[in-house]
C-alpha cells in the first residue's frame, strides 16, 4: 500500500506544470487614473496608460481621436491600424517613470507585450466652457492573442477614462 501511495504522491508532483503565465483577463476598471508623459494635445498622436501594479495597459491614440471639439457621435479608431493597445506584465511593480524617463530605467524588465490584433477606440468629447474639453475614451472588441496561441477577448465596451485638453 506504500508502495502505490509513494507513486501516486511521485505523479502527481511530476504532473503539476507552472508552465507558462497565463492570462485570463485584462482588467483596468478598478484604476481610475489614466497617466501619460507629455500634455494631452488634440490633432496629434498621444499615449496614455494605466498602471495596475506590475501591469500596464498602454494606448497610442491616433491624431483623429483627440480634437477640441464636441462630438454628437463617437469618433472611432480601429486596432491595431488606426490606434494601438498594448498589454505588457513587468519583473515587478511599474511607475509611470518607466515610461516618462529617457532612457527608461534599468528595472523593471518586461516579461510580457501583448500587442491588440482588433477592436475600436472610442473617444467622446463634451465642453461647458468652450476652452476646456473632456474627452471619455471607451475601449470596444479589444482582443489580444498571446505567443502562446491564447486569445482574450473583451466583447463588452468598457470606459477607460477621461483626459482633458484646453484651447489657451
Amino acid at each position: 500500500m506504500k508502495k502505490y501511495l509513494l507513486l501516486g504522491s511521485l505523479f502527481l508532483l511530476f504532473a503539476c506544470d507552472d508552465g507558462d503565465l497565463q492570462i485570463e483577463t485584462v482588467d483596468f476598471d478598478s484604476i481610475d487614473e489614466i497617466e501619460f508623459c507629455d500634455e494631452i494635445t488634440a490633432n496629434v498622436e498621444n499615449v496614455v496608460f494605466k498602471i495596475n501594479d506590475d501591469e500596464a495597459l498602454i494606448l497610442t491614440l491616433s491624431s483623429s481621436l483627440i480634437q477640441n471639439a464636441v462630438t454628437t457621435t463617437d469618433r472611432e479608431s480601429t486596432v491595431p491600424s488606426g490606434s494601438q493597445v498594448t498589454y505588457r506584465i513587468f519583473s515587478e511593480t511599474v511607475t509611470s517613470s518607466y515610461f516618462c524617463d529617457s532612457p527608461p530605467p534599468v528595472t523593471p524588465t518586461v516579461s510580457e507585450e501583448i500587442e491588440a490584433e482588433s477592436g475600436s477606440i472610442l473617444v467622446t468629447t463634451t465642453t461647458e466652457n468652450d476652452t476646456l474639453f473632456t474627452h471619455t475614451i471607451q475601449l470596444s472588441g479589444i482582443s489580444f492573442l498571446n505567443e502562446n496561441g491564447s486569445r482574450i477577448t473583451d466583447l463588452q465596451i468598457n470606459e477607460f477614462g477621461s483626459i482633458t485638453t484646453s484651447i489657451e
